[in-house]
């Protein structure tokens, strides 16, 4: 019986100690905090289709830090492409951009959609410092080849 009572016993203390090993390497997780890096140039990459808008801002070797798009808004159907979304989308990207302290942007713009000058516009009112404003809309150049023509 005495055998027993010291089985029971150890198990206990051995299920206390891994109690606290866990605790322990919890506490260890939650003391280490990675420090947010601070960029100042960054790229933003804002296309805008008819369909809809979606803008990305990233670091100057091409990591993207945050993004958002006109349907991530809450806004549905036709609504999606309109300037205004634009403008609310850019607001929810320079938002989540604020806390790496990024101030210089280099624009890129792609697609055809209405959402583009309100967008650049919101880039600049929402505090960043606008370097360039490239145009990467891509253009066929000759396009695919043409179906033959139908015999009659």
């Amino acid at each position: 019986m005495t055998e027993e009572k010291v089985t029971t016993e150890e198990v206990a203390v051995e299920e206390v100690s891994a109690e606290a090993k866990a605790e322990a390497v919890v506490d260890a997780k939650k003391k280490i905090k990675k420090a947010k890096r601070q960029i100042l140039k960054g790229r933003a990459t804002v296309k805008c289709t008819y369909n809809n808008t979606i803008v990305s801002i990233a670091d100057i070797n091409g990591a993207i830090l945050a993004w958002a798009s006109s349907g991530m808004m809450g806004f549905k159907g036709a609504k999606k492409a309109t300037p205004y979304a634009a403008t609310q989308v850019v607001a929810s990207v320079s938002e989540k951009v604020k806390k790496y302290g990024l101030q210089e942007l280099e624009v890129f713009v792609k697609g055809v959609g209405s959402g583009r000058e309100a967008s650049i516009r919101a880039l600049s009112n929402n505090g960043f410092d606008l370097l360039m404003i490239k145009d990467i809309t891509p253009i066929p150049h000759n396009g695919c080849r043409s179906k033959k023509p139908r015999r009659v």
